[in-house]
């Protein structure tokens, strides 16, 4: 069994993000870019299962700019076999990433998906969704466990109020949660064999397709300064500084 687990390049969930001054985006010189830690995630439970006998092979997939071939090369120092980069300088929306992603799929003899189920910047939570229905390929989102049989996986997923298990036949793309599992470390003899592991370029001209994205970031703003707190003598001085000053009652 192969498995395709796409990855994002995203700001370091630690850094400070400043907005430009003309409000078109973020800030982007000096930052530090990870993989989306959902994407981590499921690059770790893809070796497990390889690990376990279960599969054969890990491909990783990026779409973005040129270094964002940094982040592949980490995720290939983790245990994956291999990594595709479909190089892009434009934005890339939910749906452009799934269109995409369901090319590489097509031309790759996969049988699973596994993929985080959102990124920290956009916080979307929509491709892995998307990208099954394109491929007419069921869909076990939220993932906090995942079992592989022959045929089928099945996968306890969260929902409202509790536990989900389902079960879906392979090919089928899954989208991981937190409690999934604990990503490893990059070792560093992973990391220098890394360096020597296939890593396949393409534009998106090659895969037969242009990209026209759905959705259009207008602009960017920060979030409103927090101000300062305040201390009340009495629970009369409460209720009446949240209806009066607060407004939130």
């Amino acid at each position: 069994m192969k498995i395709l687990v796409p990855i994002k390049r995203v700001p370091d969930y630690e850094a400070k993000v400043k907005v430009k001054a003309d409000g078109s985006g973020i800030e982007t010189q000096d930052i530090k870019w990870i993989v989306n830690p959902f994407d981590e995630i499921a690059v770790e439970e893809a070796l497990k299962i390889k690990e376990a006998g279960k599969a054969t092979e890990v491909v990783v997939v990026t779409i973005g700019p040129e270094d964002a071939s940094q982040q592949l090369r980490y995720t290939m120092a983790m245990g994956a076999d291999s990594g595709i980069h479909v190089k892009t300088d434009a934005w890339v929306d939910s749906d452009s990433a799934a269109k995409i992603l369901a090319e590489v799929f097509k031309k790759g003899g996969y049988s699973l998906v596994l993929m985080g189920k959102q990124s920290i910047d956009s916080d979307a939570s929509q491709t892995p969704q998307i990208l099954a229905a394109r491929l007419g390929l069921g869909q076990a989102c939220f993932a906090s466990k995942v079992a592989i049989d022959v045929e089928y996986a099945t996968v306890t997923r969260e929902v409202d109020g509790g536990l989900e298990t389902i079960k879906v036949k392979l090919p089928a793309v899954i989208s991981t949660d937190l409690r999934l599992n604990q990503p490893r470390y990059a070792s560093l003899p992973g990391i220098m064999k890394a360096k020597k592991k296939p890593l396949e370029e393409m534009s998106i001209d090659s895969l037969g397709m242009a990209l026209a994205p759905k959705i259009k970031v207008i602009k960017m703003s920060p979030p409103p300064a927090r101000q300062g707190g305040k201390k009340v003598d009495s629970v009369e001085s409460l209720v009446k500084a949240l209806k009066d000053e607060a407004k939130v009652i």
